[in-house]
């Protein structure tokens, strides 16, 4: 049985109240939160790193190519797998960010929790045991990212936090989980399929915003945006199919052919159109002034593939043609 490797980067897994009524803070290190499961032994081969004691919220594109480097240079030890604890709140895009760039068939697991360690029926523990299992099992090589929560494995891609404090938050709506941890051991419900990664990232100076369509705003917010010379692309999380109000397609048509301009739908489940509706903002609109599609992609992910491929040194043609082929995974 050959090592597992554990980076813990803070999280709800690892805070602790330090007074009463003070609220919870990341403190736990990487192996604080090994000893904190039940019956653990530390010699059954796993080592721990904490890398980063932060509330996810505050993590940064940086600190994920940071941790990306780590798990690269992990991986070159060749153990079995690798397991990453962190906060939930952008667990998903940080486990999608990495999933792009991740160039090993050896499993990388993302975990954190729902509930503090001394909350009653705290969940780290046994999320961060399924998520070892789960790094440990050769039946989990050569599927990318995972993410375990709640004994379910889901697709980096897919998975979504769909509750602000339920345990069972995270969840695959479109296309479901790919397995479940069961008696110790990942079930999965499909062999692994290809897969193929993005070059390692050249560059990390840009940024990629998110604006969300919403009734009645008015366009002078994505105005604003695409025209203050910050931002090397767009994602607008839109209404719907991929709709946005007739004056918003006004201004992407002027701005799509300059930088890249993503549409996604801003609801949480479903794909973006491409062929049902006409009118000025609609899906087929707003591709016939340039703007890409993002299929199944929600804003969030839309938005971290958008800024991956550029960071890959991909130029806007190429950013456009594989932005397109991946959100149509």
């Amino acid at each position: 049985m050959g090592e597992i490797l554990v980076g813990s980067l803070g999280g709800t897994i690892a805070m602790v109240e330090e007074s009463e009524g003070g609220g919870a803070l990341p403190r736990l290190g990487a192996e604080a939160l090994l000893r904190s499961i039940p019956a653990f032994r530390h010699d059954d081969g796993v080592r721990a790193e904490s890398l980063l004691q932060l509330p996810s919220a505050s993590l940064g594109l940086r600190d994920v190519l940071f941790v990306l480097d780590w798990c690269r240079a992990a991986a070159k030890e060749k153990p079995d797998g690798i397991v990453l604890t962190q906060g939930t709140d952008t667990l998903e895009e940080v486990a999608f960010l990495l999933d792009l760039f991740w160039d090993s068939d050896m499993p990388l697991v993302v975990t954190g929790a729902m509930r503090t360690p001394t909350a009653a029926g705290a969940d780290g523990p046994a999320n961060l045991l399924g998520a070892l299992q789960t790094a440990r099992d050769p039946a989990s090589r050569g599927r990318g990212v995972l993410v375990v929560m709640n004994d379910a494995i889901h697709a980096a891609r897919r998975v979504t936090k769909g509750d602000a404090l339920a345990v069972d938050a995270f969840r695959s709506p479109d296309g479901g989980g790919l397995g479940r941890v069961v008696e110790g051991r990942p079930r999965y419900f499909a062999p692994a399929a290809p897969r193929e990664n993005l070059p390692m990232p050249k560059r990390h100076d840009h940024e990629v915003a998110l604006v969300t369509s919403a009734l009645g705003a008015g366009p002078d917010l994505l105005s604003h945006v695409l025209s203050c010379g910050r931002h090397a692309g767009v994602v607008v999380a839109a209404f719907g199919a991929g709709h946005v109000a007739a004056a918003d397609a006004e201004i992407i048509g002027e701005w799509a052919g300059r930088l890249p301009i993503a549409i996604a739908s801003r609801t949480s489940r479903g794909s973006t159109a491409a062929a049902t509706y006409g009118f000025a903002g609609s899906e087929i609109d707003l591709a016939a002034r340039g703007a890409m599609l993002a299929g199944w992609l929600s804003p969030l992910k839309a938005r971290i593939l958008l800024w991956a491929l550029i960071a890959s040194g991909a130029d806007d043609e190429a950013v456009r043609v594989l932005f397109r082929s991946r959100a149509a995974l």
